[in-house]
């Protein structure tokens, strides 16, 4: 019986079908689309020319010439827009079915084995050593998958619990901790989201030229107080600003900070309600 927990989330998906859907993907993506079967997903970002995040994402290959690009909520349509500029005489439709689609994440050990209804895709989604699926479909076809999971010793959580389980192994989520000034390496996207070996993507010439011969200047970090933390927040060290507070649950938050910043420093940070002191440390 699986043991694990599950709950509902919000998911934009934009579809790509035709005959030149996975060219058309392979040529923009930053990730190699080309060994990916079908009923296989796997992390990828659209990035802009100069390399900055356009969206993260992840691929879902469902049919031989369909693919669903699954996003944080509110990103379907800078997605499909993204796409659609470089869709030049290419045999395939790009459309945006967020507005028709629910969505269930599963934290479970063995969540990529359970059964699916019709009309669902699955995506992993895989924070550090914690392993995640995320379910994607119809609301009717979602609803009906809820019913599945209690009875195979699934327990459903609320979002707040949700966003708690991101945010302690330091899962960057866009609209949060990553967005369209990021670097891929500053939230480490780079891990499981890039190809170095897959030939030309958008924004391939700044992520290659950091991974081979430079370092960001900030990067994504957690933080852990013996006091609630609070999103906005300023991140303090040596009299100087150095970072903010993206995503928060409870005592622990993340903050994208200054590089010269490193773990295991103490930092002041500085919330409406005063100062408090918390210490910074690695998420990967």
């Amino acid at each position: 019986m699986t043991q694990g927990v599950f709950a509902r989330i919000d998911r934009d998906v934009v579809v790509a079908a035709g005959p030149d859907a996975t060219s058309f993907l392979q040529s923009l993506l930053s990730q190699d689309l080309d060994p990916v079967a079908v009923g296989e997903s796997v992390h990828a970002l659209l990035l802009e020319p100069k390399g900055k995040l356009v969206v993260d994402l992840r691929a879902a290959h469902v049919a031989d010439d369909e693919w669903w690009l699954v996003c944080e909520a509110g990103f379907g349509a800078v997605l499909a827009q993204g796409l659609n500029r470089f869709k030049i005489r290419v045999k395939a439709e790009l459309s945006d079915r967020s507005a028709e689609v629910a969505a269930i994440a599963v934290r479970a050990p063995d969540s990529a084995t359970l059964a699916m209804p019709a009309g669902v895709v699955s995506v992993r989604n895989d924070w550090a050593d914690a392993p995640g699926v995320e379910f994607v479909g119809e609301p009717d076809a979602i609803d009906a998958f809820a019913e599945l999971l209690p009875p195979h010793g699934m327990t459903e959580i609320d979002a707040d619990a949700y966003e708690a389980m991101r945010v302690e192994p330091g899962a960057p989520r866009q609209g949060y901790d990553i967005d369209e000034s990021t670097i891929a390496q500053e939230a480490f996207l780079e891990r499981d989201a890039v190809s170095f070996t897959k030939g030309c993507f958008l924004g391939q010439e700044l992520v290659c030229r950091i991974d081979s011969r430079g370092n960001v200047t900030r990067l994504l970090r957690r933080l852990r107080s013996k006091t609630p933390l609070e999103r906005g927040a300023t991140v303090i060290a040596d009299g100087k600003d150095v970072g903010k507070v993206t995503s928060v649950a409870g005592n622990v938050a993340l903050a994208t900070i200054r590089r010269v910043v490193e773990p295991p420093s103490e930092v002041t940070v500085r919330t409406a309600g005063g100062e408090l002191t918390a210490r910074v440390e690695a998420v990967a």
